[in-house]
């Protein structure tokens, strides 16, 4: 019978190891890694890499076909030291899964490089009431909730395109909300800029909007931005949400929008309408044109109406 010094060594002679930061770098890259922890579920619970599917060791054969259905997938498993995990890829690899890649140093190393990790928080009764139907979607289901409930998005702008965007996404239970609008109130906001009402004309469209929002779903954490987003404050503000939706109604805003996100890296939905027609697009920084690939530069002033 083989030790386990004897089992590690065959193992390491086939299967590859990566450091966190290879790792990291291959997702933020959008590489598609299948991503395997193989500890056992309240090792998971207690933390683990996002977008990680848990596979208890003992379950691995049974299970894996089911999260990488095909064996050419890159697979990367981990466990608390790397040990577990280095078995486990020998048995993929056995398996024939043909590119299994062990973490080296397993979360322990990814916690103390610093990488971010999840911890998940148990739902209440009444969220698990409230999300239900998303439950029962498999693009969804229970741990893409849960993904929702740790996002943060920040809306610029509360108006005809703001107030629905807002009013979806807090629903939907997205669990930080940024909300940057500097305007009051107008009566002439109210046939399409749900998140107001009549007693709400002349005072801060935030104020209205945290209201509306949090009288929807408790849930969500509303942050007011009463301000209008400049060249001085946009890095700043940007910098601690994972997407930002811009309904803004000027083209200034717009390129400052598109520029601060292509630098900072971040996801930018952007939506525009006039009258009947309208347009909605996703920017996202090295996957794709951006804002100004499009648009080189700004119509005239007064060419185009708001």
């Amino acid at each position: 019978m083989k030790t386990l010094k004897e089992m590690l060594a065959e193992a390491r002679e086939v299967i590859p190891e990566e450091d966190p930061a290879e790792i990291e770098r291959r997702r933020a890259a959008g590489e598609p890694l299948a991503l395997i922890d193989v500890r056992d579920p309240d090792e998971y619970r207690d933390g683990h890499i996002e977008d990680a599917t848990n596979i208890s060791r003992g379950f691995l054969e049974f299970r894996i076909g089911g999260a990488v259905g095909d064996p050419s997938t890159p697979v990367v498993l981990y466990c608390q030291s790397g040990l577990r995990s280095m078995l486990a890829s020998k048995v993929l690899k056995d398996l024939g899964y043909s590119n299994v890649i062990n973490l080296k140093g397993g979360y322990q190393k990814w916690v103390q490089s610093g990488l971010p990790v999840v911890r998940d928080v148990p739902m209440t009764p009444d969220q698990v009431q409230r999300y239900s139907r998303h439950f029962l979607l498999s693009q969804v289901g229970d741990k893409g909730q849960r993904k929702l409930l740790r996002s943060k998005v920040l809306l610029i702008g509360a108006g005809g395109l703001g107030s629905p965007t807002a009013f979806y996404l807090a629903a939907a239970g997205v669990g930080t909300l940024g909300i940057m609008d500097g305007d009051v109130v107008d009566i002439t906001n109210l046939q399409r800029q749900i998140l107001h009402t009549t007693a709400d004309i002349g005072k801060p469209k935030v104020e209205s909007a945290t209201r509306t929002l949090k009288a929807l779903n408790p849930d969500v954490n509303i942050i007011a931005l009463p301000t209008r987003i400049t060249v001085d404050n946009v890095m700043d503000i940007i910098k601690d949400y994972d997407l930002i939706v811009d309904g803004s109604d000027n083209f200034e805003t717009r390129y400052l929008m598109n520029d601060a996100c292509y630098l900072a890296g971040k996801t930018n939905v952007h939506g525009s309408i006039f009258q009947f027609e309208g347009m909605a697009t996703v920017f996202a920084p090295n996957k794709g044109p951006c804002y100004r690939c499009l648009y080189p530069t700004p119509p005239p002033p007064g060419l185009v109406p708001s």
